[in-house]
């Protein structure tokens, strides 16, 4: 039986979420995260010894360690969406350090965040916590603003700070996607040379994904990005929790033609259940192979209940964690922490399985 603080959290949601149990992309068929999961299935890879060894770091550190689970703190938001829009509910996270202390506090895997915040505090941090650097941005002082990743430093730097991962950012069907799948590729291969490990952000970015829904967040175009994202060989991926489904559908309506699409997405691979578009995230990660984590979103009035329900979601679908931000930084310090562990007792509470 689950917590009584987790089945309070997810509230109406919870008979939903936790009896869940007819997907349609059976268990059997996925590799599901454990205490082996580096032996399991990256051992197997062309990784080295080295990203190896920071991959089984990141496991084994913080409140989940040897689950084979990650909770990740992500703050590059300060690059992502302005300083002043970030931190101005809390402007104790202006200073670097108590980003990375949050992370510490918290419990966390790892940090993740630029070569600025890491690089600063990087001597008194880099052997105590995983880093993950950032190596690339969409910055948003540029008139008009446009949306573009941008690399701020090199593999190297990364290396040299003691980071056991570099993470990246692709816009996904944007105008610049091509440029940054090549560059990130290469760095990627890089890091994989120097022995870290590699995250990706899979997310979309054009202005026609928007019709009727926000199709960014549709469970058939996110799916198509993270299995991109596995291509060019990112250890994790980290993706936007799906809310709904059929972009293709919907951007091939009338007489537009646009990617090819199978109608099985929809009926023998997917449902309308959170669990279920998730799930189709998880399979296009080649079954779990690489991890999946979900983002937790921003901030807002129900933060608790809303990362919780989506860690449910992801550990019930497969997924390996989440890396949750805002939820946590923008807010008393006391408090990130305490959302911070909540998150991680979903992936601690053993009565809550995946699906």
């Amino acid at each position: 039986m689950s917590s009584t603080k987790i089945v309070e959290l997810l509230g109406s949601h919870a008979e939903s979420l936790l009896g869940f149990s007819e997907p349609k992309i059976s268990k059997e068929r996925l590799h599901v995260p454990g205490p082996d999961f580096v032996d399991r299935i990256y051992v197997h890879s062309d990784r080295n010894n080295r990203v190896l060894g920071n991959l089984q770091w990141m496991f084994q550190s913080g409140r989940l360690a040897g689950t084979g689970y990650l909770s990740i703190l992500p703050v590059d938001q300060g690059i992502e969406h302005s300083g002043g829009a970030s931190f101005a509910k809390n402007p104790d996270y202006f200073d670097a350090e108590n980003i990375v202390r949050l992370a510490v506090y918290g419990g966390c895997n790892a940090v993740a965040s630029t070569f600025g915040v890491l690089g600063i505090v990087s001597r008194k941090y880099a052997h105590k916590i995983p880093f993950i650097v950032k190596v690339n941005h969409n910055e948003l002082l540029t008139y008009p603003n446009k949306a573009d990743q941008i690399m701020f430093g090199t593999v190297k730097q990364a290396y040299d700070m003691g980071a056991a991962a570099i993470g990246a950012t692709i816009y996904f069907g944007s105008d610049q996607s091509s440029r940054q799948i090549v560059e990130v590729s290469q760095a990627f291969a890089l890091a994989h040379e120097y022995g870290m490990a590699t995250v990706l952000w899979c997310y979309l970015r054009n202005n026609a994904f928007k019709k009727d829904k926000d199709y960014h967040v549709s469970a058939d175009l996110t799916g198509q990005a993270n299995h991109l994202g596995v291509t060019i060989e990112a250890d994790i991926i980290k993706q936007k929790l799906p809310e709904n489904n059929g972009g293709y559908l919907a951007l091939n309506a009338g007489d537009s033609s646009y990617g090819k699409l199978d109608k099985r997405i929809y009926s023998e691979l997917t449902s309308d259940h959170p669990i279920d578009l998730t799930r189709y995230q998880v399979a296009n990660c080649y079954m779990g192979r690489a991890g999946l984590i979900n983002s937790g979103g921003a901030s807002g009035a129900n933060d608790f209940a809303e990362a919780v329900a989506t860690a449910v979601i992801n550990k019930r679908a497969g997924g390996t964690g989440l890396i949750s931000g805002r939820k946590a930084f923008q807010r008393p310090m006391k408090e990130g922490v305490e959302l911070l562990n909540t998150i991680q007792d979903v992936y601690l509470d053993s009565s809550i399985t995946v699906a």
